[in-house]
């Protein structure tokens, strides 16, 4: 006989405590809405475990008594990966109270980190101990290492460093039966069959919650340099970005894509920011960092430059002169998320592409867009280094946002359908959650998703972990 919702809390209350096993709609209700408020779900109650050892206790509690899981960090998801259905049955799992950090290995460049560590607070530790921990969001002051992981977050420096994928060397999980797995391991090198940590890497949740990982670390740079570049259009843009490879080699780390209109959005939504190049159709931002002095690194990336415009690969360019200039520049590229949600509703796409197909893309985009709805705006950012594009879409000036919201399913499919035509990806680093299970089904192969199905049923029979994510 199945358990009654107050029996399943206070069994959850014995293990977290009752503090800890929110149920009050106004303590409740901030777990419910995704980032983008876009989803809008109910729950059970919120439970907050503050050990693995409580995480593993509240699973084994939801696995007998046939009760969902959603796992929930900085709740930052751009797809709903986070937040439950309306069914109200589910516990939403906070893991924010797990949030030590356990250790840092100096000599082995690694740190052990739970789940509910911020990705700003993992930065500072590792900094601290003389290292870096090179993955970086605009959202790593509020996102948790737990739901980096699950999504395999990407970010700005994934041209030099990879997804957060490329950081894992080990995990600590708790699966759907409540079990607890001890991979954290600090090696680099394991080949000793499956590499069972990649199962869990990416999967939002749906199969297992990751409660800790052991992450790589880097030395710190001493010096960098960061400019703004001014190019005609994104076929220069892709040619500086392998002039600025062949220059630089490892140490250009950044190279963010801009479009006129994403940055005059930023310039306006942004207190006290200046647009460097007005005027500009496309901006490039480049950063550079070494093990060298800042005067030495600010000459190389200038003469890379000053040869890229000479070559008429670049049309102008500035380079930061100091700490404050080089945080303005990276301040109007990471405000232009949220300065598209003050402008107003818009049809967000975050895509890979190959690189070299990047311009084509976003010529037949725009015409085939264009097309169908005049007048459309295009905001358009993104990665360009590693070939991701958050391809966005804004309602023509002075028409009504909701409604164009409703044509969002067309417009995905036009987009998508271009993407996949490109030998792209209609996720890059955000994830599929509950936003995009039809869109997986489109375009993976019917052995992938039954691959995909035989992991999930094998790690959760029942379904309960993170139900109605990932899978279509």
């Amino acid at each position: 006989m199945a358990e009654s919702g107050a029996t399943v809390t206070a069994r959850l209350a014995a293990i977290v405590g009752p503090g800890h096993v929110l149920t009050a709609p106004a303590d409740v209700e901030p777990h419910l809405v995704d980032w983008r408020g876009r989803y809008h779900g109910r729950a059970l109650a919120v439970v907050r475990p503050g050990t693995r050892e409580e995480v593993a206790a509240v699973v084994r509690v939801c696995a007998e008594a046939g009760t969902s899981i959603v796992p929930q960090g900085g709740n930052t998801s751009m797809c709903g990966g986070a937040t439950p259905d309306t069914r109200g049955d589910a516990v939403v799992l906070l893991l924010t109270r797990l949030a030590s950090v356990r250790a840092v290995d100096v000599a082995n460049a690694t740190m052990t980190v739970e789940a509910g560590v911020t990705l700003a607070a993992a930065q500072a530790a590792a900094a601290a101990a003389g290292l870096r921990l090179p993955l970086s969001l605009a959202s790593e002051g509020s996102c948790t290492i737990g739901g980096n992981l699950s999504t395999n977050a990407g970010g700005t420096a994934v041209l030099r460093f990879g997804n957060a994928r490329a950081f894992v060397l080990g995990l600590e999980v708790v699966l759907a039966d409540g079990r607890r797995w001890d991979g954290l391991s600090g090696l680099r090198k394991d080949n000793t069959g499956y590499d069972v940590k990649q199962w869990f890497i990416g999967a939002e949740g749906t199969l297992g919650i990751i409660t800790a990982a052991v992450l790589k670390l880097y030395p710190r740079p001493s010096a960098a340099a960061t400019a703004m570049v001014r190019v005609a259009s994104v076929e220069r843009a892709v040619a500086l970005l392998a002039a600025l490879q062949q220059a630089l080699g490892d140490r250009l780390e950044g190279f963010e894509l801009i479009a006129a209109l994403a940055l005059a959005l930023a310039v306006r939504h942004t207190p006290g920011a200046v647009d460097p190049l007005p005027g500009a159709p496309w901006v490039v931002l480049v950063e550079a960092c070494d093990n060298g002095t800042d005067a030495e690194l600010a000459e190389r990336v200038n003469a890379a430059l000053a040869t890229a415009i000479e070559g008429g690969i670049a049309d102008d360019a500035v380079v930061a002169q100091t700490l404050a200039q080089r945080q303005a520049l990276w301040a109007l590229r990471e405000n232009i998320s949220e300065a598209q949600r003050r402008e107003g509703p818009n049809i967000k796409h975050d895509i890979s592409l190959p690189v070299s197909a990047v311009p084509a893309f976003i010529a037949e985009a725009h015409a085939a867009l264009t097309a169908v709805f005049p007048g459309v705006r295009f905001v358009t950012f993104g990665h360009l280094g590693d070939g991701n594009l958050h391809y966005n879409l804004s309602a023509p000036a002075g028409a009504d946002g909701r409604a164009f919201m409703d044509e969002a399913a067309r417009a995905n499919r036009i987009v998508h359908d271009l993407v996949h035509a490109h030998g792209g990806s209609v996720s890059a680093e955000h994830g599929i959650g509950q936003l995009k299970r039809g869109e997986l089904a489109r375009y993976k192969t019917a052995t992938e998703l039954d691959l995909m199905q035989k992991l999930k049923s094998a790690l959760d029979p029942a379904n309960l972990m993170n139900p109605g994510k990932v899978l279509p």
